[in-house]
């Protein structure tokens, strides 16, 4: 399989997951076609992949109003016909429904979605590897 990675990253962390991620599929054999950018996707990954996994970091008052951030980059993202998506997001406190914007997001787009996962920030190295299992998992790659 062959996974594009598109990442909202502010202070690093959502970025560090999405590298997490894509080493923990490259180990399951999938080929990473790129990492990029949300605001400046690379076209060319997102053609040539299978899946595309965009992630982003959820912003909010403590535990009101979260929702992801830049979730207007993620409406401007290339349609995604005959492509499996997948979401994640980083979060602090409290993911809300983060990942459900998300999903009805990339299903706008066209994607067919696999899943989603909200990754605690101190716990990235877990959460992007059950992230990375539950989505070879969905796509029965094992």
């Amino acid at each position: 399989m062959k996974a594009a990675i598109l990442i909202e990253s502010l202070t690093g962390n959502t970025w560090k997951a999405g590298e997490l991620i894509a080493a923990n599929l490259q180990q399951e054999n999938w080929s990473i076609t790129g990492l990029s950018a949300v605001k400046s996707p690379d076209h060319a990954s997102i053609q040539e992949a299978d899946t595309v996994i965009v992630g982003t970091w959820v912003h909010g008052l403590f535990v009101v109003g979260q929702a992801p951030w830049a979730v207007d980059r993620l409406r401007a993202l290339p349609a995604m016909s005959g492509k499996k998506a997948v979401a994640f997001c980083t979060f602090a406190l409290n993911p809300g429904k983060s990942l459900d914007v998300m999903t009805n997001t990339l299903l706008s787009r066209g994607a067919e979605v696999v899943g989603g996962l909200a990754l605690h920030r101190g716990k990235l190295s877990e959460h992007a590897e059950e992230f990375a299992i539950r989505l070879v998992d969905s796509v029965g790659a094992r």
